[in-house]
Parts: structure tokens; sequence; C-alpha cells
């Protein structure tokens, strides 16, 4: 892997977590304007797999070909699946937590994925955990819980319910599956194809659940008030549509262990997003749980290239995908 792949990689990863770090504060956005969470879900991902879908067509009309998922070798059509799949799993299951234990002990939970990734990836001789990078992992596992754990209210009650914390590790397993197949799994469908169907699948199931839940006004709310349409737009276009072709991106360039670990850059980006957009106070314990994972993003980059990773399948480069 070259250190400007590499690079580039990166920070393509970095934007995306940080897209859809804004998935907290637009969401309680969201709910104060009437939308209740599967509704909220369904329009997120309907505007972005709009913003998906036109910006395909319009790499379709400079030459790129459509690869439709129905004439995709059986191996790759069943990856495409198992990944949509696994984000609506991670989708209903997050949501459900999040009603049924503490914000914060959900987050810790989902955000044991980087960890499950580096676990699957060894385990299956896809990826090298050096011992740089294994620190990286650590660290920014280590900072990850500081920056959770500090927005806890100490006054306030610690609900750990049983379901609710199974229910975040399913997410994070769920997680650890799509980043796990999506670099080679379903390559032969291009990155931002493969997140429009991605997408779609997530808006049709999130409106059919919210249907079925009798949430009938609150989907249709979007299209009566103002200020719901434009966060639903603006969810929908900075915290889904982009980040998910940025995330996938990553994937694909520098493979799901690096990716998982920059990911951990999600929590440091909501923190600072609620302080900016909600008037949140950044603990002093936080900013330390953010330099960790900045300072593991740096220790990251020294980590030698993965040889496995350099025999396996060859991965398209920026210009065909």
């Amino acid at each position: 892997m070259h250190e400007r792949t590499l690079l580039i990689g990166s920070i393509t990863v970095v934007g995306a977590a940080v897209g859809f770090a804004m998935l907290g504060p637009l969401a309680r956005f969201a709910y104060e304007a009437g939308l209740e969470p599967f509704s909220f879900v369904a329009w997120r991902a309907a505007f972005g797999t709009l913003v998906v879908a036109a910006y395909a067509a319009w790499r379709i009309s400079r030459g790129r070909r459509f690869v439709a998922p129905w004439r995709l070798p059986r191996h790759q059509a069943l990856m495409l699946a198992i990944a949509a799949a696994t984000g609506i799993v991670l989708n209903v299951a997050t949501f459900i937590a999040f009603g049924r234990t503490t914000i914060a002990l959900v987050l810790l939970g989902f955000y044991t994925y980087p960890a499950f990734v580096a676990i699957v990836a060894v385990a299956r001789g896809h990826e090298a955990l050096d011992a740089v990078r294994a620190s990286a992992l650590i660290v920014s596992l280590g900072g990850m819980v500081l920056v959770v754990a500090g927005g806890l209210d100490p006054s306030g009650p610690l609900r750990a319910d049983a379901l609710g914390i199974g229910l975040a590790l399913l997410a994070a397993l769920s997680q650890t599956v799509f980043v796990t197949i999506s670099r080679h799994g379903f390559s032969a469908v291009p990155t931002e194809q493969a997140m429009g169907w991605l997408l779609g699948s997530a808006m049709v199931v999130s409106a059919i659940v919210a249907l079925a839940s009798g949430s009938t006004a609150q989907l249709a709310l979007p299209v009566r008030s103002a200020d719901a349409l434009l966060i639903a737009v603006v969810s929908g276009v900075l915290g889904a549509g982009i980040p998910s072709i940025l995330f996938l991106t990553g994937i694909r360039a520098i493979g799901g262990t690096r990716t998982g670990i920059l990911m951990l850059f999600e929590p440091v980006g909501g923190v600072l997003l609620a302080a900016t957009l909600l008037d949140e106070r950044i603990q002093p314990i936080q900013a330390l749980g953010g330099a960790a994972i900045l300072g593991a993003a740096v220790l990251l980059q020294r980590s030698r290239p993965d040889p496995v990773a350099q025999a396996g399948p060859r991965v398209a480069t920026g210009a065909e995908r």
C-alpha cells in the first residue's frame, strides 16, 4: 500500500466519521421537530439515497458502467445482500437500544467493533496486526471510552438494561460484518452504486417499520413541516449520503482494521458538534480521549504496508471507482 494511498484513504475515512457524527445532534433536532426514530431514519436514508443516486448517475454519464446487482456472480450478490441486511440490523438494534438503556452504554458497546474487525481480519489472514497497528487500536479504543464515558452525567440515572446492551453489541457485530465483507465481497459494484442500493434498502425497511408501528403521521411530517424537511435533507445529504460513499471508499482503499480505528473519530466529532450546536460542555476527560484518538491516527500512519492485502485481489484505483 503506497503512502499516498494510505494518507488519502485515512483522510477519506475521517471525513466519513465526521459526517456520521452529525447523527446525534441532528437526531435531537429531528425529535424536537416531531419525528420519531424510524421515521427519521427513513427520511435520512431517502435523501441519502437521492444524493448517492445522483452522483452515481453522473458517473455513469461519464462512462462508468452500471452494474445491476441481479447480474452479479452469486457470491457477490449474496455479499451485497448481507451488507444491506447488516445496515438494517444496525439501525434497528441501535435505536431500540437507545430507548432501553443509557446512550453512553450503547455507544460503548457499539464502538467495540474496530476490535472485532481487527480480530476477524487477522483470523482470516486478510490483514496483519503488527505492533504499531495493535498499539493504535488499543490507544484509540481507550480514547473512545474516555470520550463517551466522559459525557455521562454523574448525578443522572444509569440504566444498564441487559437487552439494550445486547442490542448495542449486535449493532457492533453487524458493523463488523459490513466492514469485513465490503472491501472485496462485492468489488464488482462501484462504490457509489453499492451505497445507493444499501441506503435504498435501509429507507424501504425503515419506512415499513415506521408504518407498521403506527407512525404514519410522523412519517409524513417533513411534507407538512419545513423545519422537519430541512433536518431530513441535511441529515440525508451530509450525515448519510456523502459519508457513506467516503466510508466504503476508505474500506476499499486501506482495509477494515485501519478504517475501524479511524472511525473512532466519530464520537469525537459528535462531542464537538454537540458542543457547537447544542451548547454541551466538553469535559477535560473527553478532550484527553480525543487527543488519544488523534495520536492513534498519527501512529497508524507509521504502521508498515500490509503484504497480505497487497497480495490479495486488486482494488480499483480512485479513477476507476
